[in-house]
């Protein structure tokens, strides 16, 4: 079991205090908490803009819950937040800071990968980067543990009527994972808006691609937008801008280019 300690978050316009418990080991997510007391800071702003009180975020590849708390802080006691983490370390922490911040009745946390169907599965462990465990073999050997995988649509029909805001950061399984709520995505009356990671070289991995994955988000006919980490902006794009985008960075094989990118109306 992997030590933790506790900060405080400073992220500016919080309703409420909050806190965390961190890896003490971790070099990414946790390390950089620690030391900023934010993480993601411009897709920390988008979570607490388009979020609401009452309404449902799903967290896929929750790892501490630092979204998943900073999302219950705003959705509140008459919303819900679905956090899925199937690492037990992080899941440990997840749930830890569900309570540490007395937000357990709002939080639904499930140690679990979403995946496009049920079953078990494996996660294949990073060393120092606790937030960059995979479901899948890569290029790297790596130890690996069970896990359960859950179709999505399955598990969240009957526990949602309806969904606000969907962040999904798998390392890789993103296409998968889509791909399982995808029944569930067309059939809401209201679509969601959808932060998702775009890794070109890990989602080759996992057995899809970029292409894929962009293809899939646009059968849902919302607009696309690419999150600018540097300039704290959304730019506008097309579904072909973007597979084309994945496509150039597939013709260099060690190539590691990614970006967040933005499902949704921005209004």
């Amino acid at each position: 079991m992997n030590q933790s300690t506790t900060v405080g978050l400073q992220i500016p316009d919080l309703a409420q205090p909050l806190q965390l418990h961190i890896h003490e080991h971790d070099q990414f997510v946790s390390r950089r908490i620690l030391e900023d007391g934010v993480w993601e800071p411009y897709e920390t702003s988008l979570v607490l803009k388009f979020l609401r009180p009452g309404d449902v975020f799903v967290d896929v590849g929750a790892n501490i819950g630092y979204f998943s708390v900073l999302g219950a802080s705003v959705v509140g006691d008459q919303g819900a937040v679905f956090a899925f983490e199937p690492d037990a370390d992080n899941f440990r922490l997840l749930q830890a800071n569900a309570e540490l911040n007395k937000q357990q009745h709002c939080i639904t946390a499930v140690q679990g990968a979403l995946s496009d169907s049920a079953g078990r599965g494996q996660l294949f462990l990073a060393d120092d980067n606790l937030g960059d465990h995979q479901v899948y073999a890569g290029e790297e050997e790596r130890p690996s543990v069970p896990i359960t995988l859950y179709r999505g649509s399955d598990f969240l029909q009957s526990r949602l009527q309806r969904l606000d805001l969907l962040k999904v950061d798998t390392q890789g399984s993103e296409y998968h994972v889509i791909a399982g709520l995808m029944p569930l995505l067309t059939a809401l009356q209201r679509k969601p808006r959808i932060i998702v990671e775009l890794t070109p070289h890990s989602l080759r991995e996992a057995g899809a691609s970029g292409r894929a994955l962009i293809a899939l988000l646009a059968t849902l006919e919302q607009p696309l937008w690419i999150i600018d980490h540097i300039e704290h902006c959304l730019h506008a794009s097309t579904a072909e801008e973007l597979a084309t985008w994945c496509d150039n960075w597939d013709q260099v094989p060690e190539a590691r280019g990614f970006m967040n990118i933005l499902v949704g109306q921005v209004d």
